[in-house]
């Protein structure tokens, strides 16, 4: 999706994970990131609807015998608009507000002493901050759904609650599942030939995309292909970033957003939750995922060629 990875302050885990190798934040690149999003809804939007022109010359409609399809509400009375997107804005402005305050009060770095330890834990602040930040300005903003929404759910509170939980039970286990796979992929042999040859590529931003896209496809993990690939390699990135005097950010924003490419191949466990929960399957649903895996892989190149061509970041 375009906001997953390519708009900045998005609190998405594939936005966070540079921060911690970069030491960056989660706005990293702005020009950059929206100019990617927007080339990924605008293309993304211009297949679909050519798509759904075709389905519909094709004679077919929204089909029948769906599962997981809500129930329709023609007499319910909808909360007003500004008030449904109040909580997204409450976690942007909440994850500036969190890093400042977290900065503030810890410093530089926080040492964490324990009974029987020989020696302190210490955290660099730095490499957290933004991670803690997005925490903490989501759990507002999840308390202010809550209690702006409660009104309106009170009467089914109970069976939505059985619902959510078992949809977010099953993205998480299908995620940590797949996450769980590339881990072990990753400590193959195999892995490390994959990885010596993506170090053949000489220019910086380029070996950081393919690698990491790459990656995620093998591990079917946007999160997981990104963590692996900035785990072995972040220390060789950086370095030749700066040798060819790239910013840091730009490397955030390339790094994040290659990892929403090659990974939604057909073992990817939000594909596996999407085709789940919408009672569809691989063989009638895949070609169209795949044509948008393949707009969404262009989409970091685009970004690259971008920052060369005007300097934006």
């Amino acid at each position: 999706t375009f906001t997953m990875d390519a708009l900045p302050g998005s609190p998405q885990i594939q936005n966070l994970i540079p921060t911690t190798f970069f030491k960056t934040d989660a706005w990293a690149a702005p020009w950059l990131g929206t100019i990617g999003a927007v080339f990924i809804f605008v293309s993304g939007m211009t297949y679909l609807e050519w798509r759904r022109r075709r389905a519909a010359a094709a004679g077919e409609g929204y089909g029948v015998a769906h599962t997981h399809e809500p129930e329709p509400q023609p007499d319910e009375k909808l909360p007003h608009p500004l008030l449904a997107i109040l909580p997204l804005v409450v976690v942007i402005a909440g994850t500036i507000l969190f890093k400042m305050l977290i900065l503030r009060c810890y410093g530089a770095s926080y040492e964490l002493r324990m009974a029987g330890m020989a020696k302190p834990i210490v955290t660099e602040i730095s490499t957290v901050s933004t991670i803690w930040a997005v925490e903490a300005a989501l759990i507002v903003g999840i308390l202010l759904a809550v209690v702006t929404a409660f009104p309106r759910v009170r009467a089914k509170f109970a069976e939505g609650t059985r619902t959510a939980i078992g949809g977010s039970l099953l993205a998480s286990m299908n995620t940590a599942s797949e996450y769980g796979f590339g881990a072990v992929i990753a400590a193959l042999p195999g892995f490390m030939l994959i990885q010596s040859a993506l170090k053949a590529i000489p220019n910086p931003l380029i070996n950081e995309a393919v690698t990491v896209t790459t990656l995620a496809g093998v591990t079917g993990s946007a999160s997981g292909g990104l963590s692996i690939a900035l785990a072995a390699m972040a220390d060789q990135f950086v370095a030749a970033a700066q040798a060819a005097q790239l910013p840091l950010e730009v490397l955030h924003r390339v790094a994040s957003m290659a990892s929403g490419g090659m990974d939604t191949l057909p073992h990817n466990g939000a594909v596996i939750t999407l085709l789940a929960v919408t009672g569809l399957t691989h063989k009638t649903s895949y070609k169209d995922i795949f044509a948008i895996t393949c707009i969404k892989t262009v989409a970091v190149f685009v970004v690259i060629a971008v920052y060369y061509a005007t300097g934006l970041k």
